[in-house]
């Protein structure tokens, strides 16, 4: 009896309930509505589209715009591009943010808080700001043949990932030190008495209880530098090496602009991002909600 009691307890709609599922299916909508329209239209002939519409009922569907999309868009070519600065760039932020907090939380010292403001306060500068500086330094640093095909860092897959790295360093770093912060710092004076070294210590005991975070971070990093349009296009003046997402603007005409088959190349765009959010679900989730009942 008291079971069916809890159990009818739960099921009981208040208003307040009501209108917070309301507001979250309504939310999802909308969140769903270009997703959605995208995919609609990269099935439909474009002359179709500007004859009746982008709201008419079709009258066939085709996938003549993602063959298009592929072929014109170079899109195998595309992900190779964003492969080179995404793997290095991911890696690179990852591993320096890691040391960063390894020595700002594990460690007390006189410097380590001011330290870490450093590298987080980076998050509040709007990357807009710096580049006028960044493009001409850019241009000022020379780089041998085989690293940029202009000779210098802009223009280069290396000025992408430094930049990358630069920006997105500072969040994992702050992440990253408030997880290693509810490890119990009996690992590190354990580590000392077992004459581990400064590396050991970050590398085969800390980093190993990390991996949530990590994964974590690498779901959100893979995300951001994957979808990055501005610094692309910014410093990467050739179209043959830009990234996936910049080299959207290439399918665009002189005089008029096939949407649909944009709504295709998107779809291409999104496949990776989605499949890897769906890989890491179970790691990302753990990373967010680890540690949220400690004190």
């Amino acid at each position: 009896m008291a079971a069916t009691t809890v159990a009818g307890s739960k099921k009981k709609l208040t208003p307040a309930r009501v209108f917070l599922h309301l507001f979250l299916i309504l939310t999802g909508i909308v969140w769903l509505v270009p997703i959605v329209g995208a995919m609609y239209a990269s099935f439909r002939p474009f002359a179709e589209t500007v004859q009746d519409g982008y709201l008419s009922v079709p009258d066939t569907f085709t996938l003549d715009n993602y063959r298009n999309a592929w072929s014109q868009g170079d899109i195998l070519g595309r992900y190779w591009n964003t492969l080179l600065i995404l793997v290095p760039a991911l890696a690179l932020t990852l591993f320096f943010s890691s040391m960063v907090a390894f020595a700002a939380s594990r460690y007390s010292w006189r410097f380590n808080v001011g330290f870490l403001v450093l590298f987080t306060a980076g998050n509040l500068l709007p990357q807009q700001i710096i580049i006028q500086p960044l493009f001409q330094m850019y241009n000022r640093v020379p780089l041998p043949d085989f690293l940029s095909n202009s000779g210098r860092l802009n223009g280069s897959t290396w000025g992408l990932i430094l930049i990358h790295v630069a920006f997105q360093s500072g969040f994992c770093t702050f992440v990253l030190s408030n997880y290693m912060k509810l490890l119990p710092k009996e690992l590190n004076e354990a580590a000392v008495v077992d004459g581990a070294s400064v590396w050991v210590t970050y590398w085969n005991i800390i980093m190993p209880l990390t991996r949530p975070a990590l994964a974590a971070l690498a779901t959100l990093e893979f995300t951001w530098i994957y979808n990055d349009f501005f610094w692309a296009v910014v410093l990467e003046q050739q179209g043959a090496d830009r990234p996936i997402t910049s080299s959207l603007a290439n399918l665009g005409g002189e005089f008029f602009t096939d949407d649909n088959l944009i709504a295709a190349a998107s779809v291409y765009v999104a496949i990776p991002t989605i499949a890897v959010y769906f890989a890491l679900q179970k790691h990302f989730i753990a990373g967010l909600t680890l540690g949220a009942n400690k004190g």
